[in-house]
């Protein structure tokens, strides 16, 4: 490990006073530094010397500081490079990550900030390697597969190209945006963001913005000390203290109120924060990952988010795609949550075949694997042994369709049809289904919940609670479930 002493910087920019700027904050620190203004004075420098750390300017007289990134990965040396550019591109981030980049500073650039991701970059900064170790180290640097990323289940290219790219956002401090439909599962990409990081071994807290009262968002994001408030007996501390050298899940971070967010973003910019009741700042460490299913640009422009909060939360953004943009992931999902569901449920896994397949596959669901997990377990509860039954796609009416008209009150009401007509949702559809096999099962029972329930693989108090969800139940107790 380096110590600034021994540490060398090169600083790359074609604005003077930056330059300067970054250069007098770098001394002071106790690191020796170098400096150029353009691609030729910095290809110069790299030829004579190596550095610890480089730190680019994205955009330069003769050409782009990812230019350098790539002739240093190219040429196997070990400077960790940092890129600096303007203010909230995150475009511009992910793309200097995926040329490996160590970290990524936007402009008007935070000292504090500053010397933090420096400070991160020269402690990990390896000395150059030889052949074979670089080698090795090219090997364990490629993505790896852990346990939280294999849940992130899917083989179609959107999938692989979001695997690829968490595992590279993960090397950095930057802050993330996990964009995404309810129901694509952006708190797994989260926590696939936290496993894959130097961060794995710290705590992860996740928490739903949208779940806490505003009165108390201080002190459960801040902490509080005893006495702050009515019954704080103790010291608390909040999320952000326990998420301390590991990573702070924002989930719905477009449902923080506005009184709340310059507080939020305060925190994020100085990495301090300031316990209700206390007058002293403490500082945290802490990775932040923000996810919405909302479209924050649009909330930006109608004034209910904060722009500098936006800019800072979507440093470098992850999205999802929707299940209807990847069909060809149908398959696989359908097998793991099966597998899961019957694991959970002590049955059986049906067989999957390509009927029940195709006719998933007809589904909108505009819920995602979340719509895709609930239609495969009531499918699941409602099929016989064998092959999964999955009703035809009927559907709902469309948005927008018309109303049926309103009969007018005179008119005569037309007779009912002695069958009832098919229900049009799979919802309806499902609890029909399930209906006429409890009320089947019941009767060969003769009303006995405990022979019914171990003929339909379930326990007795399974069974009375699906009895009582779909107003079945019978009034008198169950000797069974006492």
């Amino acid at each position: 490990m380096n110590s600034p002493a021994s540490a060398r910087i090169l600083v790359v920019d074609d604005e003077p006073d930056l330059r300067t700027l970054c250069e007098l904050t770098l001394l002071r620190a106790g690191y020796r530094v170098e400096t150029a203004g353009d691609l030729a004075q910095a290809r110069s420098l790299l030829a004579r010397q190596r550095f610890d750390v480089m730190i680019t300017d994205m955009r330069l007289p003769d050409g782009l500081g990812m230019q350098l990134l790539h002739e240093l990965r190219e040429q196997q040396r070990g400077e960790r490079c940092i890129v600096m550019t303007a203010y909230g591109s995150a475009e511009n981030a992910v793309e200097a990550l995926r040329a490996g980049a160590f970290d990524y500073l936007t402009k008007p650039v935070d000292l504090k900030q500053f010397r933090s991701v420096v400070a991160s970059a020269v402690q990990g900064a390896a000395a150059p390697l030889p052949i074979a170790a670089r080698k090795r180290q090219d090997m364990q640097d490629a993505p790896t597969e852990t346990a939280a990323l294999a849940q992130i289940i899917g083989a179609s290219d959107a999938m692989r190209r979001l695997k690829t790219d968490i595992v590279k956002v993960a090397r950095s401090m930057a802050p993330v945006l996990v964009r995404g439909e309810s129901g694509t599962g952006k708190e797994l990409v989260a926590r696939a963001l936290h496993a894959s990081s130097q961060r794995s071994s710290g705590p992860f807290v996740a928490v739903n913005c949208g779940a806490i009262p505003e009165a108390l968002l201080e002190s459960e994001f801040f902490g509080a000390r005893k006495g702050s408030y009515t019954g704080a007996t103790q010291d608390r501390e909040g999320f952000f203290q326990a998420a301390r050298s590991g990573t702070l899940f924002l989930d719905e971070i477009g449902e923080l109120p506005l009184s709340m967010q310059p507080r939020l973003l305060r925190a994020i910019q100085e990495r301090t924060v300031r316990p209700l009741g206390s007058t002293q700042e403490e500082a945290v460490d802490v990775r932040i990952v923000s996810a919405t299913h909302r479209d924050l640009a649009a909330d930006v422009q109608q004034g209910s988010f904060r722009q500098d909060l936006y800019y800072r939360l979507n440093v470098i953004e992850l999205a999802i795609a929707p299940l209807r943009e990847r069909r060809e992931d149908l398959p696989a999902l359908c097998a793991a949550l099966l597998t899961r569901i019957a694991a959970e449920s002590g049955m059986p896994a049906p067989a999957l075949d390509e009927a029940a397949l195709q006719r998933i596959a007809q589904y909108p669901l505009p819920g995602n694997v979340r719509e895709l997990e609930n239609l495969l377990h009531r499918a699941m509860a409602l099929s016989d042994a064998g092959a999964l039954q999955i009703p035809p796609f009927g559907g709902p009416p469309r948005a927008g369709a018309p109303a049926p008209a309103t009969a007018p009150q005179h008119a005569v009401p037309q007779e009912q049809p002695a069958t009832p007509p098919r229900p049009h949702t799979l919802q309806a559809w499902l609890d029909a289904r399930e209906r006429e096999i409890l009320l089947r099962t019941l009767g060969e029972a003769d009303d006995d919940l405990a022979t019914a329930a171990a003929h339909l693989g379930l326990s007795a108090r399974q069974l009375r609670h699906r009895l009582e969800r779909l107003k079945l139940a019978r009034t008198e107790p169950d000797a069974s479930t006492t």
